[in-house]
């Protein structure tokens, strides 16, 4: 499942999701295309300046949070592959979503799926900066309206592919991410993910022996 948050801010204690996309892919094939704006309220002007959402989108087209909680809950099947570009900034916010709505299992759902962050391995294959546009922009891929959430899933999703094709050990990156040193891991610590110093580099990509992974 390939999937972005838009929210309402960046501080996943304080602030909550607005938009939820999740692209499901089985056996090759997309088989499920799940975009929705979560009716939270009031946002900051600040937040529809970014990613054009507005107070009258959440509010005429919106779910309610726990809908979208349940929602959730019934994708993150154990076993399932979630990838996400900055994982740990979506993840965070994913699982307190969960946790307000599903207090006693949220740690058991988040713990019996695998998580890829295509941040951590776009730090390994391609020079400074590493934002989702910049894989796309490195990877010649389709530009899309970034900053709404289903158009980066399904950037997230291209970038990904072409990321497979261009060396195919993204399994190697499972539950490693990657944190610059400098400032350290922002947002919660999840105790199944192994947390690796990562710093930025300028020289491309890295020799098999020396991605994330096996250092």
């Amino acid at each position: 499942m390939f999937f972005d948050t838009e929210t309402s801010g960046l501080d996943c204690r304080d602030c909550k999701i607005i938009e939820l996309a999740m692209l499901i892919v089985e056996d090759g094939k997309i088989v499920e295309d799940y975009d929705e704006f979560v009716n939270i309220g009031a946002i900051p002007p600040r937040i529809t300046e970014i990613t054009g959402i507005t107070n009258d989108m959440l509010k005429n087209e919106g779910l309610d949070e726990e809908t979208v909680a349940y929602h959730i809950k019934e994708r993150l099947t154990p076993g399932t592959l979630m990838v996400a570009h900055n994982t740990q900034f979506d993840l965070s916010f994913v699982f307190n979503l969960l946790s307000r709505h599903f207090p006693d299992e949220a740690h058991e759902i988040v713990e019996n799926v695998e998580w890829l962050d295509t941040l951590t391995v776009l730090k390994d294959r391609k020079e400074y900066p590493h934002k989702l546009i910049d894989g796309v922009k490195h990877y010649n891929l389709k530009t899309v309206n970034f900053h709404r959430a289903i158009d980066d899933t399904k950037a997230l999703y291209d970038l990904t592919l072409a990321m497979k094709r261009e060396r195919d050990d993204l399994k190697e990156y499972i539950c490693i991410f990657g944190y610059n040193p400098k400032y350290g891991v922002s947002g919660l610590r999840f105790p199944f993910i192994t947390y690796k110093a990562q710093p930025y580099h300028n020289y491309g990509k890295l020799p098999e022996d020396r991605i994330l992974p096996r250092r």
